[in-house]
Parts: C-alpha cells; structure tokens; sequence
C-alpha cells in the first residue's frame, strides 16, 4: 500500500552522480562470504553485494560491471552512514521491514511457486531474499533522505539554465516519442446481492472463528491479500494512518482480541483481529475477501462509462469537467484526468506506456478519445477507462526553445551532484573505509583505499 524508490532508479542516480569510471573487472567464480566494505560502521558482505546485485538485476538495473556497482553501495553507504547519524531523519526500520515482507509475497504472486521465485532471484532460502529486500529498502530511504537534505537549497536561475544547455547542447539525449494523456477511470459497482455475498462469506469464516478455528489458519486459506495471507493475515507494527481509513478506524475500535464485523474499503471486504495496540503503533490481522466485478457489472460500467464518452463528444461537457464529476481515480480526477510520469512530467514515452493504453491510444491524433476500454489497476483491480490524446509530441533533440522544463530539470540535476560531490569530498578525511583487497584491480573515481589510510 505503499510506494517505494525502486534501486535501479537509484543506481541510475548514483552512477550518475559520482561520475563511476570502474573499469576493472572481477574474475567470475564463487565467492567466500566476508566484509567486502565498511563505511563507518556500516558493514557490507560480500553475500549483501551479490545478494542486491541479483534483485537489482531482476528490476532491470545494469549491474554488468562489479567494479562500478561496487563504488555505487560504497556511495551511497556513506549517505546512509550521515543518514542514520541525522536527527532530522526519521527512523524507519520497523516500517520498511514490513514493507519488505509485503513485497516478497507480491512477488511471489507472479510465479507459480517459492522455488522457481528464488531460483530466479539466485536465493537460497526465503529469509536471504527478504533480507535482500529489506536492506535494499532501507539503503534507498536513508541514501535518497540524506541526498535531499544535502541539496534541499539547490536553485538555478534561467541563466544557468541557457549555460547548461549552451555547453551542453550536442550531449544531450534525443527525446523519443511521447503524448500527453488525459484519462477517466470507474471502479465497476458491485450489485447489492453480489455484496452481500461477500458478506455472507465473510460472517461464515468469522463464526468458525468464534467456534475455535484459529485466525491465522482461516487468513492463509481464505484471504485474498497477497501482503500478508501467508503470514496469517498479520501486520504487525502499523503506524496511524498507514492503512486505509475504515480499516484503521475498526481495528483502533476493537479491544485485543476481539473481531469486527466485515468492514468495505477500497481493497474490498475485510475482517479484522486486532492483536496488539502500543502508543501509536498496532499490530492486526485480517482476511480480506476483494470486491472483485463479475461480467454482468462490468458490462454496467462499460455502459455508464459510454454515455459520460457521448456527453464529451457532443461538446456537453469537457474531458476536464467529466473527470472531475466521474472519475475514480483520485490521483487524476482533481488534475483534469492528466496522466504523469514517476517524476511527475506530463510527458510519457511511448515506448513505456503500459501494454494495454498502448494499444488503445494506437493510431490515435491529439483530441482522439479511446473507445471504452477494460483495465486492471495496481492491486488487481478492474476498472473501465476512456483516455483523450491531448498532445503528440514525434522523437526531437532537445532545444530551449520547446523543452525549457526538462532542460532546466537536467541543470538543477547537475548542481545537485556537484553539491553531493563536495559534501562527500568534505566528509571522506573523518570517516573510516576500508575496502577488502579484492577489489584492489578497480579504477574507482574516487581514491578510497588513500581516504582509508589516512585514517
């Protein structure tokens, strides 16, 4: 239910910003686990390099040069090394190991079995590639909090802007195709009868509960949460309001113990066991049984969806209007349906696109609308869509004149990693590294292994 900075973007980031040059490579065979770096007291073993290497490499992260992913974790080890020492930076450990471990069972749910799961991630056992994760998760959060406390102040001014684009103008990358897109989503509505079967489910596995069945057992045979299904439905160490709001608001309701009657929120029909409850934290299980649409009410939505389509076309009310009025999706409706990209630009590449509003908007013109389309959301959830094509923008070089956002972007970009640079110059004389021998073959840019003797 939460989002987190995925490490491939973060390599992307680190790689860029220490300007890596390793060009070294190790010699393949395998490798006797032993501290590979330390970085304060943060330790990294050399199972910790081949572990994240593995899962970086299944998140689609180049990490073909050992050498230069080697100098990234040592980077990025001394921000989280600052990160951790920073009080202005919230500890987060409890919450990102939860995280992790939700994580793990979503991507279990895209293979068949454990087995298969951990052959392809290259992990013996199920507790290594949770600790992968976690430490993964946890590298991410303090490295990227510490990265923007470091450059929270920095600025350009449009005449840095025009010199960067000026010295760098024959560098920069080819923007490849992309649009704009403007979109409307409804969450099919459950028929009352459809509703109160659910319930009726729900209130069965309750009252075998009450008649001696465990809850851990009834979660991992029934519930449809892929988060927690296999841990009996339990989340432990829940902050208030990291849950949605009718989930928290009956689990803060109930004693220890007890059970509530099946609650409706977004992800469906839940029964809540509240565990434990300490200060503002609360530890819960809960079966979840999702909302999920049959044909006939999905066929229902298609229909609605189709006259908010005909109410557009005949000029009776904007793309804008209806998505306010009709929409679902609460991160667009407020912003006329825009779609935007992970960094929040209007602007989408083609070419990443999720499969299906690829080919719906295929062959479409700027003003098009797609036809009602079916969909399914984050969470496995079908919904019907429309989507407007409000620019088409064909594959340029990149010029002031039209890309001024992006440019200034890529220049406020570059004075940040020169601020991180220089904050990483002035801290490496009062911090102990120490890099094992076996990387002594690497061209790091930066001089570790001289920083090391030093101390």
């Amino acid at each position: 239910m939460n989002k987190n900075i995925n490490f491939a973007v973060l390599l992307t980031l680190l790689f860029g910003l220490f300007g890596v040059t390793a060009t070294a490579q190790l010699k393949k065979g395998d490798l006797i686990d032993g501290i590979a770096v330390v970085v304060g007291d943060e330790i990294i073993l050399e199972s910790d390099i081949e572990d994240q290497a593995n899962y970086a490499k299944q998140q689609g992260a180049d990490v073909s040069d050992k050498c230069e992913f080697v100098e990234s974790i040592v980077s990025n080890k001394l921000l989280i090394y600052e990160a951790k020492r920073d009080t202005l930076i919230e500890n987060r450990s409890a919450a990102i190991k939860e995280t992790a471990n939700q994580k793990y069972s979503q991507i279990l749910g895209q293979f068949p079995d454990e087995r298969t799961m951990l052959t392809t991630y290259k992990f013996r056992t199920s507790y290594e590639m949770k600790n992968a994760i976690e430490k993964i998760d946890a590298d991410n959060y303090y490295g990227q909090m510490k990265y923007g406390r470091i450059t929270e102040k920095a600025d350009v001014t449009p005449n840095e802007v025009t010199d960067f684009f000026t010295t760098y103008k024959f560098q920069l990358p080819e923007v490849k195709d992309e649009v704009s897109l403007s979109q409307i989503v409804r969450y099919p509505k459950l028929t009352d009868a459809h509703k109160d079967e659910i319930i009726a489910r729900l209130n069965k596995i309750k009252a075998d509960i009450l008649a001696g069945e465990s809850f851990e057992s009834q979660a991992r045979i029934y519930s449809e949460d892929p988060g927690s299904a296999a841990k009996g439905g339990l989340y432990t160490n829940i902050s208030k309001g990291k849950m949605v709001k009718p989930f928290e608001a009956a689990a803060l309701n109930l004693q220890e113990g007890d059970l509530s009657d099946p609650v409706e929120s977004d992800f469906g029909y839940h029964l809540i066991q509240l565990v434990k409850k300490s200060g503002k934290q609360y530890d819960a299980r809960h079966i979840l049984l999702k909302a999920e649409p049959n044909d006939e009410e999905i066929a229902s939505a298609k229909k609605e969806m189709d006259s908010i389509r005909t109410l557009i076309l005949d000029g009776k009310m904007t793309f804008k209007e209806a998505a306010f009025r009709f929409s679902d999706d609460k991160q667009t409706k407020f912003n006329a349906g825009i779609l935007t990209s992970g960094e929040g630009s209007d602007k989408l590449e083609k070419l990443n696109l999720p499969p299906t509003i690829s080919y719906q908007i295929a062959g479409l013109n700027k003003g098009d609308i797609t036809e009602v389309f079916q969909d399914t959301v984050p969470q496995d959830r079908k919904v019907v869509s429309i989507i407007k094509v409000d620019e088409v923008i064909g594959a340029h070089q990149l010029d002031i004149s039209t890309d001024y956002d992006r440019i200034k972007q890529m220049a406020l970009n570059k004075k940040k990693n020169e601020m991180v640079e220089k904050w990483v110059k002035e801290k490496l004389p009062n911090i102990f590294i120490s890099i094992n021998d076996r990387y002594k073959d690497c061209k790091f840019k930066t001089d570790w292994r001289k920083v090391s003797a030093s101390n």
